[in-house]
């Protein structure tokens, strides 16, 4: 079997690697500091854990490689000016949105999208960096570089955050997940909640909506598209072409994990679609100190990273999985005492997510 590269090594990347080993596949996270006489990378398959990977000389031979899969689809996905350009292509619904061209344009803008909008670089910027909240009396906190190098789009008043993960093979079989419903917190996934009985009708959008993308792009591997729920409609945010942080719940929540699942698809092996035999919670933890106390938990699955802590840094995530939904919850209200202030608005939120599923107990 052939071996994969991820250009990248951060925690994706490692948790492809965890996922190839009981497989029998050897997968090299390629960092800047990799000796590329260390792994046998002329006859690998080349896949990413990051949309716009270090730029070295031997990623420069990655990026090139042949076996690179999705070589030609990552700047499309990368730029978010492409990615809008591609929904309305293929007249998928989405927040209406502008080139922010130049500072003249501002009252055009508002006249034309919303009084609230929300500024994003083209490239870069996740986890909330590269993007401003601007409303018409407070246009100047934007800097002169965001000009020709971001979009706008109107502000959703949304009832929901919700993501997709599928996966595509060479064949064009697809298969997905339930719907993840997702908590940011100052733009960065705090908590996420899975079940296996979702709304039928947002779950055939869903699905058909990522299926269109990944059909256009003939995409393989696992691809994450993020949404906006409003009322019984959905309204694409962002794509992530690559395994993505609101499914790390399938770790121990489903039968085939997200990494797993990709390493399938280009590698050519069977891409069965995963069972999802109870509901999962994800909790990011962000710049989190290690807590031992994690572990006392029977329901917590601890995933650490092993980086340093920092301030708005992810540095490893739990996931709880259980058929219960009062022992999860039970289990997320004991987790308070182990995490930061902060999670207190996310566990309510999930809490109150298992609480209206109406199958507690």
């Amino acid at each position: 079997m052939k071996s994969v590269c991820v250009l990248g090594n951060g925690q994706l990347g490692r948790m492809l690697r965890q996922a190839g080993e009981p497989l029998g596949i050897d997968v090299y996270p390629v960092g800047l500091d990799l000796d590329p006489a260390t792994i046998p990378y002329q006859n690998s398959i080349i896949t990413a854990e990051i949309e716009r990977c270090p730029d070295t000389p031997f990623t420069q031979i990655l990026a090139q490689h042949q076996a690179f899969i999705n070589r030609d689809v990552f700047p499309i996905i990368a730029d978010r000016l492409t990615q809008k350009q591609l929904f309305d292509r293929l007249h998928l619904p989405t927040a209406a949105w502008r080139i922010l061209e130049h500072a003249d344009i501002w009252p055009t803008l508002f006249n034309q999208l919303s009084n609230l909008l929300i500024v994003k670089s083209r490239v870069g910027g996740y986890d909330g960096r590269g993007q401003w909240r601007v409303t018409a009396d407070c246009v100047e906190q934007v800097p002169l570089e965001a000009y020709q190098s971001c979009i706008v789009e109107q502000a959703i008043n949304f009832d929901g955050e919700m993501s997709l993960i599928g996966a595509r093979n060479r064949q064009g079989k697809m298969v997905f997940y339930p719907l993840t419903h997702n908590f940011h917190q100052a733009g960065i996934l705090k908590m996420s909640v899975a079940q296996p009985d979702v709304d039928a009708t947002l779950q055939r959008q869903a699905q058909t909506m990522l299926s269109t993308i990944m059909t256009e792009l003939d995409y393989i591997g696992v691809m994450a598209m993020e949404c906006f729920a409003v009322g019984d409609k959905l309204l694409i945010n962002e794509l992530a072409p690559r395994v993505h942080n609101s499914g790390h719940w399938t770790q121990n929540g489903a039968s085939i994990s997200q990494f797993e699942l990709h390493l399938r698809a280009i590698l050519d092996l069977p891409l069965p679609s995963p069972d999802v035999f109870s509901t999962s919670v994800m909790v990011n933890l962000i710049g989190t100190p290690y807590h031992q106390d994690w572990l006392s938990e029977p329901l917590v699955h601890l995933h650490w990273y092993n980086k340093e802590v920092r301030a708005g840094r992810k540095v490893g995530h739990l996931n709880l999985t259980h058929q219960d939904h009062e022992r999860l919850s039970h289990s997320l209200s004991t987790l308070r005492t182990m995490l930061p202030s902060d999670y207190l608005s996310a566990i309510e939120w999930a809490q109150e997510k298992l609480l209206a599923s109406g199958i507690e107990g």
